[in-house]
């Protein structure tokens, strides 16, 4: 050992002599951070759902409504809530708020509840509400997955995560048309764009679905985060029984009958904007007799 020198004596021991950043006793390697070790546990914590043939069937259908658009995933933003029946991807896996136990205190003096969650691979884990709050915004992968009938479906202000999606317009004709012409305060089009408006009503005096006329714009709605087409749908179902009748010639002459034009007051089309933001549009059917939304 004497005729060794300091390096062969390392090497003897098996410690290299490298770098202080590599070698240094004060540097940790080959230890797992306290995140990467909690969330190693709490897979580990996750028991056999015992009565997952209740809740399959769920999955199944959020599975379906995902696929067809019916159900849409938000980034978290600013919304913290949890409650039953809420829907997540957290981890890479598709997970159920089964149950909401009593609000409790934490050591910090926060509310808190144990959640009973439930996982689509048959597994379930019963843990803090604050913990999976945690867990989900360390998870760059996690969403949140809005219910059918949740609100809000899209708020006055993006939140700091959310992508635009587009705009609600709502236009009104300056045809020149008699029926128009007379009725021209409660006819309105709605529709959805992800471009500008501007761009899309172009050209709206060559355009049959435009009346062959132009037309302003009496409103206008942001949208973030959901799907356009399905937005679009839900308007032309509730005033699918206030749909102009009206037919036209186009530039050929061909006859046209144009879409997406209704006998709507204004306001009750606002009227509508905001129960789609409070989730409460489903309650409601449009009556074209009285021109209201009515329950």
């Amino acid at each position: 050992m004497d005729s060794l020198d300091e390096d062969a004596l390392l090497a003897e021991l098996g410690i290299d002599n490298e770098p202080a950043g590599q070698s240094d006793i004060t540097v940790l390697r080959y230890v797992r951070s306290s995140f990467e070790k909690r969330a190693a546990e709490e897979v580990a914590d996750r028991t056999p759902c015992a009565d997952f043939e209740k809740y399959q069937p769920l999955f199944e259908q959020v599975e379906r409504e995902f696929e067809t658009g019916v159900r849409i995933t938000l980034r978290f933003g600013r919304d913290t809530s949890i409650a039953s029946g809420n829907y997540f991807i957290v981890g890479g896996q598709l997970a159920y708020v089964a149950e909401v136990g009593e609000t409790i205190k934490a050591p910090n003096g926060e509310s808190d509840a144990r959640l009973r969650v439930i996982y689509a691979n048959g597994t379930e884990i019963n843990l803090l509400r604050r913990s999976l709050q945690r867990a989900r915004y360390k998870d760059d992968t996690g969403r949140r997955l809005i219910d059918p009938d949740m609100g809000p479906l899209f708020g006055d202000a993006p939140e700091p995560d959310d992508i635009e999606t587009g705009t609600i317009y709502v236009l009104r004709s300056l045809s020149s048309h008699p029926f128009v012409a007379e009725h021209r305060e409660l006819i309105h089009k709605i529709g959805v764009t992800g471009g500008k408006v501007e761009a899309r009503i172009a050209g709206a005096e060559k355009d049959a679905t435009y009346l062959l006329a132009d037309v302003e714009v009496v409103a206008t709605y942001k949208l973030h985060n959901l799907n356009r087409i399905r937005l679009e749908n839900i308007f032309h179902c509730l005033f699918a029984a206030a749909q102009l009748d009206l037919t036209i010639d186009d530039r050929f002459g061909n006859p046209v009958k144009p879409r997406e034009w209704f006998l709507v007051p204004l306001h009750v089309i606002n009227e509508a904007v905001q129960r789609i933001r409070d989730g409460s549009i489903t309650e409601v059917v449009y009556d074209p007799k009285t021109a209201r939304l009515v329950g």
